[in-house]
């Protein structure tokens, strides 16, 4: 699993990230198995020449997200079973962001982790801050408790759980304002400008919020319905992993996260079925050439 988490780290619109949001969003649907033709070809819709994602198809091989696979004697690929696991997790946090009332109870994480396990340690801190978790002293970390039972599965799959012990806790009681605590605890100004980022990417700077193309238009089956739809996908699935939903009691005035977040919806609703079916029709297309 660890090896697939590496792939977070791509940078949002590099080719080897926009390659992995394609797969994430459409190997599955295609019956779990995609010809390396069929990838370039969705990939030219974004851009990028066969040459180039073939090269970022090696990486994510080498990253353990897919497998080659030849198919009758067509090269393709399928994923990994720990890339399949991570994506069906991503997809349930991308099209469902949190949002934490003021209500609800938190999980604390404390650990104590010998030196001569000191790899396990980094991996496990960074592997919480991956999932939204923050940072209150160095061996004990802070995250909504929803987030739980993704903390048990990391101490589980680093097998440290037996030297972590976990809390869960109503609104920790802090020396100053909850805002001033938040912002120490979690980078906030980096997720903030996530949220910035995608949303300047995302609409018309002319316009008040308006989506790219066609506002308010029924959408067709496109190259261009794809590529808005990849890219908005490929921009924000790291926002909801790092994003922990806090109470509005915990952030600045001018948090931009529920703007971010409902452009996202629209963005979906408009984009993410006519991406879909453009996608359908080219593997349709494929196919039929392969008969002929």
């Amino acid at each position: 699993m660890s090896a697939v988490l590496d792939d977070m780290d791509s940078r949002p619109g590099s080719t080897t990230s926009l390659l992995r949001t394609v797969i994430g969003l459409y190997l599955r649907d295609a019956g779990g198995w995609m010809s390396t033709k069929d990838m370039v070809t969705l990939m030219e819709a974004l851009g990028t020449s066969g040459t180039v994602t073939r090269t970022a198809l090696g990486r994510l091989r080498k990253k353990d997200v897919v497998v080659q696979e030849n198919r009758d004697g067509v090269p393709g690929f399928t994923l990994t079973e720990g890339a399949a696991t991570m994506l069906a997790s991503g997809d349930r946090r991308i099209y469902n962001p949190r949002s934490m009332s003021v209500s609800d109870p938190w999980c604390l994480i404390s650990f104590s982790i010998p030196e001569t396990e000191r790899e396990k340690r980094h991996q496990l801190r960074r592997r919480l801050h991956w999932i939204g978790c923050g940072t209150v002293a160095a061996g004990l970390w802070i995250c909504p408790d929803s987030l739980r039972v993704e903390v048990e599965e990391i101490l589980a799959d680093l097998d440290l759980r037996s030297m972590a012990t976990i809390f869960v806790a109503a609104t920790p009681l802090v020396g100053g304002s909850l805002q001033d605590a938040a912002s120490k605890w979690w980078d906030l100004e980096a997720v903030a400008e996530l949220h910035r980022d995608f949303i300047r990417q995302h609409t018309n700077s002319n316009s008040n919020g308006e989506l790219p193309r066609h506002a308010g238009q029924a959408m067709e089956p496109s190259p261009e319905a794809f590529a808005t739809y990849v890219q908005c996908i490929d921009r924000w699935r790291i926002i909801p992993y790092l994003d922990p939903g806090l109470p509005s009691a915990f952030l600045p005035a001018d948090w931009p996260g529920a703007e971010g977040t409902a452009l996202f919806g629209r963005l979906v609703a408009a984009y993410a079925e006519p991406s879909a079916e453009f996608v359908r029709n080219t593997l349709r297309e494929t196919a039929g050439a392969a008969i002929s």
